[in-house]
């Protein structure tokens, strides 16, 4: 098995993230430093980071959070402010979150210690669809308007790929993208003339926030991982 992947399997960091962990020179198999995260790691080799050794992969676990406001979605936050992970018991595993939710938005948002499942539902390849119920500084929202959000937009990174749009009041929108630009939502209502009140996201993939309140939690099934990983291969 490649070190990053081990590393990945290990709840160290996503797969990418253990390859700058590696690089940074942090990384010993057998107490040799390794920087080459393709490095062929073979059953039962002594690994560690930081010198501390790993025992081998973790459980995989999923949560699914409903982040609220305030919060940031980040493993730890240099002006100390309350992180996701300070939400959930991560009973010692080494937990992150999957993609990013504005610290300004709430809804829902998974953290796992499967590295190499979190790397594949962001990747852009796989065009994971999300949901956010978007309320509007102003409605009713126009059909000229809704059109330029179902067939894409460019803003100033470039153009956005086609939103699926419901109108579900006059001032309330929901928008399903597959794309993870930073604050893209917000950025797109603004572009169109209806800057974002408030947003929740609703759906990442095939899993839903439900009835889940504000600040709470829930440890997903087996079964909920195997949809999440199919949405993947």
């Amino acid at each position: 098995m490649r070190l990053a992947k081990f590393l990945a399997h290990a709840g160290v960091a996503s797969r990418r993230g253990a390859e700058g962990v590696i690089a940074e020179g942090r990384v010993t198999v057998a107490g040799r430093q390794v920087t080459d995260p393709a490095f062929d790691v073979g059953e039962g080799a002594q690994v560690a980071v930081d010198g501390r050794l790993l025992e081998g992969p973790e459980k995989r676990v999923l949560y699914a959070l409903n982040k609220p406001l305030g919060v940031v979605s980040t493993a730890k936050d240099t002006h100390g402010r309350r992180t996701v992970l300070d939400l959930i018991p991560d009973g010692g595993l080494r937990l992150y979150p999957v993609g990013r939710l504005d610290i300004d938005s709430t809804g829902l948002i998974l953290l796992t210690n499967d590295g190499e499942l979190a790397n594949r539902l962001t990747h852009p390849r796989f065009e994971i669809p999300k949901a956010y119920v978007a309320v509007l500084e102003r409605g009713p929202v126009g059909e000229r308007a809704i059109r330029r959000l179902r067939s894409g937009l460019t803003l100033d990174d470039g153009p956005t790929a086609p939103a699926r749009v419901r109108r579900l009041g006059p001032n309330t929108l929901e928008l399903t993208i597959h794309e993870g630009r930073n604050r893209q939502v917000r950025r797109m209502c603004e572009a169109v003339g209806h800057p974002v009140r408030s947003l929740q996201r609703t759906s990442f993939g095939p899993l839903e926030i439900g009835n889940l309140a504000p600040g709470r939690w829930r440890l997903l099934s087996a079964a909920d991982l195997e949809r999440l990983r199919a949405a993947v291969l």
